[in-house]
């Protein structure tokens, strides 16, 4: 399977089901921000995704956010949510990401990554042994970077619904 390959897609993160991490003995979720948990530069995630948020917490399933955001959009938008977090990550760089692992002492066996983006949040997973777990975007962003990378995905995404059977 490709590294660019997530292990498992779902529309939304809230569609994820508590039970997709039981039964893979997946023990902790590494969550990405921006069109992940809410729409750039929003200061407050989607109201689906608080209650997916408490759902999981309340199902032993330990939450930090890992974010290439910076330290000042990071920082209020986990303490907001009583999430630790990692700013700057570098994903797909595997620095933060061990980081993260080695601070709550999990191997990546037991780590879900979650995000929207092929090449920062799916490869840093990949590579790094976690489970890559694709979200759809929320909304599409502005910037030409963002739809240069997107438009870069999309035969990789044509190639992985191939094989999934969804193509």
């Amino acid at each position: 399977m490709s590294v660019f390959f997530p292990h498992a897609d779902f529309k939304r993160i809230y569609q994820i089901p508590t039970e997709f991490f039981q039964q893979r003995g997946l023990t902790v979720a590494l969550l990405d921000v921006d069109n992940t948990l809410t729409t750039h530069d929003n200061p407050t995630p989607h109201k689906e995704v608080l209650g997916w948020l408490e759902r999981q917490r309340n199902s032993g399933l330990r939450l930090m956010i890992l974010s290439n955001n910076t330290e000042e959009r990071v920082a209020p938008f986990a303490e907001g949510l009583g999430l630790e977090y990692i700013a700057d990550a570098h994903k797909p760089l595997g620095g933060p990401l061990r980081q993260a692992l080695g601070k709550l002492g999990v191997r990546p066996e037991e780590t879900a990554v979650i995000g929207d983006q092929i090449f920062t949040d799916i490869l840093c997973a990949r590579l790094a042994g976690c489970t890559a777990v694709l979200v759809e975007p929320m909304e599409p962003e502005p910037m030409a970077f963002f739809r240069v990378k997107r438009t870069l995905e999309r035969p990789i995404l044509r190639a992985y619904r191939k094989r999934k059977g969804r193509g």
